[in-house]
């Protein structure tokens, strides 16, 4: 076998739960990453991010979904309508649907604490815009377990002249979710017709993975793009990509 291919092989990995997605990426996301998925509104980011957990709770994996746009109602109803009706998983307790009121002052503790304590095999936050831009208000990220080690220490985040502030709550986030050792997926909003990985500029560099969705109203298509995914070998081309019944289907 082809030395440079042996990582395809032996990582182990976590299928996405969109069957053309999987044999693109060798069998799914590499295990405990963290991937990013951007589009505009109506792309299909929170489809995206339901089949990812409803494959989890298939196999029995513990499951945790963070909103901060939508509240809990609207997406299991949204989910449904799919075909993807999670009560049965909420009532064994393999998913939790929890709502993050961006407003909170300790919104950061109250999410962190949920990651890191309830043992997750699988992680959405939907999305990670809101939190790039607000305030920031950490008490001790020691206590709560996060390993900072590798990028910034407490004393940064107290002193917001030492990182723009954007990139300060990012690499907050992907600690905390790097820490919890689960394989997560963070959307970020995008505008209809942009170039641009996300928002904030910066995930997609912290990510392990990036994922794009696109919509072209003037062909009536949507688009699928793995623009990164380490230790793994993929295609750059957008694929053709359709949402009915069941969620994203390859065409």
């Amino acid at each position: 076998m082809d030395a440079s291919n042996l990582h395809l092989t032996n990582l182990e990995r976590v299928r996405t739960g969109i069957a053309g997605l999987d044999n693109l990426l060798h069998g799914g996301f590499p295990k405990k990453s963290i991937t990013l998925v951007s589009g505009p509104p109506g792309g299909g980011k929170s489809i995206f991010c339901f089949q990812f957990l409803y494959e989890g709770v298939k196999n029995g994996e513990k499951c945790l979904f963070l909103t901060l746009d939508k509240k809990v109602e609207g997406l299991l109803n949204q989910a449904k309508e799919l075909g993807l009706d999670f009560q049965p998983a909420i009532e064994q307790n393999l998913v939790k649907f929890m709502f993050l009121n961006i407003n909170q002052k300790l919104i950061y503790e109250t999410m962190t604490n949920e990651i890191l304590k309830g043992e997750y095999d699988r992680i959405v936050l939907d999305s990670i815009t809101p939190l790039s831009e607000m305030p920031i208000y950490i008490r001790n990220p020691d206590e709560l377990g996060i390993d900072m080690s590798n990028s910034i220490k407490y004393e940064d985040l107290s002193d917001k002249t030492n990182l723009p502030t954007r990139r300060l709550h990012l690499i907050y986030i992907m600690n905390a979710l790097e820490s919890s050792n689960a394989t997560s997926i963070v959307t970020s909003e995008l505008p209809s017709g942009s170039h641009l990985l996300s928002r904030d500029g910066v995930s997609e560099f912290l990510a392990d993975g990036v994922i794009t969705l696109n919509v072209d109203p003037t062909m009536d298509r949507r688009k699928l793009a793995i623009m990164k995914m380490r230790n793994t070998k993929h295609t750059l081309r957008p694929q053709d990509i359709v949402i009915d019944y069941g969620g994203i289907r390859f065409v």
